[in-house]
């Protein structure tokens, strides 16, 4: 049962008018003159010829979407302000139907409009969007007026094959079409991966550019995602593919755009960094331009070509616009508007019709780009083809998504947590461990990744379950990969190594702390680098030391087992033994260890001890 069909949105394209002006007497002349049909620029008043030389062209901009076409819930839902008096103000945002009021009353009186986004909008969402493969997504994404996305790592969370369904159309190959009648149409809108390619060919398994026209100004896409992707990504999603370096890629389609006479580009790149306020609005030029900002994007953009007028980023699901010199020196808008559809971020590129380009002095330039990330709030209207469109889906979804699972007697962060361990991490691990008993009564410990927990668990009612009821739809959107529930022999030798790789390796810059489950302890001395961050002697079990010589059979998800997210020690495990999936692992843990009366209290948090 397919999505329903909608009428593919018409790309806007330049129109073409050729125009001659009598008694001009030099090429000079002629080069200036303008069609008198253009009307007039958003750059100022209209030239004599019916035109100025630069024109402003807005880029709007989002990333990680995630599927949340329905308002995130909880911290995940939120975004911080900066007050002028220094404090900091929480305001709820995000939703599709926002999103979507909130774009198109941005382009109103901007002739010279784009929008993009830098991936990940697919992929670890809630079960509205994930029940169906993300066609409803996909649906809503070509309802709102997008132009061009480039691929993130959650793209491939099903595979190449699946990515292409998702650009080309189709019902699912083994789910089918979801509703009756009618087929998914796929994505008005292209994806662009130039930095990923089939291992066979060596071609980029889609489009890596695409050149948006309108009245003959061209602007320039290309889409890369993080060339680490195979390492957080399961490994039957990236089975066949390359991923290439960023910076290199980047700058080899910007010559091959540069020779096709496209002299203005946007990289589109699913790669980010962290700024070191977590306020949507802090000035990350401060004191100088992209010292507010650490990462890899920094490296990245130092090393793109000045070829690049401003690059979109996305997956660390920050929010900052920066300004990070190029080679040459050159200040460049570097932007990011979080995630989940909680901001959208709007750039004024002006451009040069004499020289195709973008003008682009210093930041502060009126001629130069100019960016802000915008909230997208709650308190406007919603788009009523949005509300539509979750009501219809909604329906298909209700009979699994409103079942109850279980009972929490208060909000348990997850996504949302401030801190390195997250309680509903702590309540995630402690599933896995009885999972885990249940297989092999012999299990002794579970570890989670921080990156599979998508959500936090809230305890007000989001439908008519009542406050504190879990429903499936919520754990779904908690847990939403479908990995299994593994158990692999490790020596103590191999946990502690494991514990020390989140820290260290390719973890050492951003550390990814995971989640453990009850019995489990140890100390994280953060004012120490690297590996030594995890004090060895402090790591318990029980109370007990853990022993480097002895064997634990370890819990865990399968795309921990697999090595994923820089944990290569995990992978090493011996005695695999295959459990049920995790999202039924949680479910089974809160149906059996709470009910109405007797509801999970939201962990302390307190097994990682933390030296600041």
């Amino acid at each position: 049962m397919p999505a329903t069909p909608q009428p593919r949105r018409p790309r806007r394209r330049a129109t073409r008018v050729l125009a001659a002006a009598a008694g001009l007497a030099t090429i000079g002349a002629l080069a200036a003159a303008l069609p008198a049909s253009a009307g007039q620029d958003t750059a100022g008043g209209a030239s004599a010829a019916g035109k100025k030389r630069t024109v402003d062209v807005q880029l709007l901009s989002f990333n990680d979407f995630h599927g949340n076409l329905q308002p995130p819930a909880g911290s995940s839902g939120q975004v911080t302000e900066k007050q002028p008096d220094g404090s900091e103000k929480k305001i709820d945002a995000g939703g599709a139907e926002y999103l979507a009021t909130s774009l198109r009353t941005a382009r109103k009186g901007k002739p010279y409009s784009v929008t993009a986004a830098a991936g990940d909008l697919i992929g670890a969402s809630p079960l509205l969007s994930g029940l169906f493969h993300d066609e409803p997504t996909v649906e809503a994404m070509n309802k709102l007026g997008l132009d061009v996305t480039s691929v993130g790592n959650h793209e491939f969370d099903e595979g190449a094959k699946e990515l292409a369904r998702m650009q080309k159309g189709g019902c699912h190959p083994k789910d089918g079409c979801f509703e009756k009648g009618k087929k998914f149409k796929g994505a008005d809108y292209p994806y662009l991966a130039a930095n990923v390619t089939d291992e066979k060919t060596d071609k980029p398994i889609l489009k890596p550019y695409w050149v948006w026209k309108h009245k003959g100004v061209k602007v320039g896409f290309i889409g890369v995602t993080l060339e680490g992707t195979p390492d957080i990504v399961s490994a039957d999603g990236v089975k066949g593919l390359k991923f290439h370096d960023e910076i290199e890629t980047v700058n080899k389609y910007a010559k091959i755009l540069d020779k096709q006479g496209v002299k203005s580009i946007v990289t589109l790149i699913h790669e980010g960094g962290a700024p070191a306020s977590q306020a949507y609005n802090y000035n990350c030029d401060s004191p100088g331009a992209g010292d507010g900002i650490s990462g890899p994007i920094t490296t990245i953009a130092k090393g793109i070509t000045p070829k690049v007028d401003a690059l979109v980023t996305g997956h660390t699901h920050a929010a900052y616009v920066c300004s990070i010199p190029d080679p040459s020196g050159k200040a460049r808008m570097v932007t990011s508007a979080s995630s989940f559809g909680k901001l959208y971020t709007d750039t004024t590129l002006t451009y040069d019709r004499r020289t195709k380009d973008i003008v682009r002095t210093s930041v502060k330039s009126a001629k130069s780009a100019k960016s802000a990330n915008h909230v997208v709030s709650r308190e406007q209207a919603k788009a009523p083809d949005m509300t539509s469109l979750i009501a219809r889906w909604d329906k298909l979804a209700a009979p699994v998504a409103n079942q109850p699972v279980g009972f929490i007697s208060g909000d348990i962060p997850g996504r949302g947590a401030t801190t390195p361990e997250a309680p509903l991490g702590d309540l995630i691990a402690d599933a896995q461990l009885a999972h885990g008993k249940s297989l092999d009564p012999e299990t002794d410990l579970a570890l989670m990744n921080p990156g599979g927990i998508r959500s936090d668990l809230v305890h007000k009612a989001s439908g008519s379950e009542g406050d504190g009821a879990v429903t499936y739809g919520e754990g779904f959107t908690v847990q939403p990969f479908s990995n299994t529930v593994n158990l692999v022999d490790l020596t103590g030798a191999q946990v502690i190594t494991g514990l020390k790789q989140q820290v260290s390796g390719s973890n050492a810059a951003s550390p990814k702390i995971l989640q453990i489950s009850d019995g489990l302890t140890y100390t994280l001395d953060m004012t120490k680098s690297g590996a030594d961050r995890v004090v060895t002697d402090s790591i318990k079990l029980d109370g007990k030391a853990l022993d480097p010589n002895a064997t634990y059979r370890v819990a865990m998800n399968s795309f921990l087992a697999g090595g994923g997210d820089g944990f290569a020690e995990l992978g090493k495990g011996t005695k695999p033994l295959v459990g049920s999936d995790d999202l039924k692992a949680f479910n089974e843990y809160l149906t059996a260890n709470s009910s109405a009366d007797k509801p999970i209290a939201p962990p302390k948090a307190d097994r990682i001890t933390i030296v600041k």
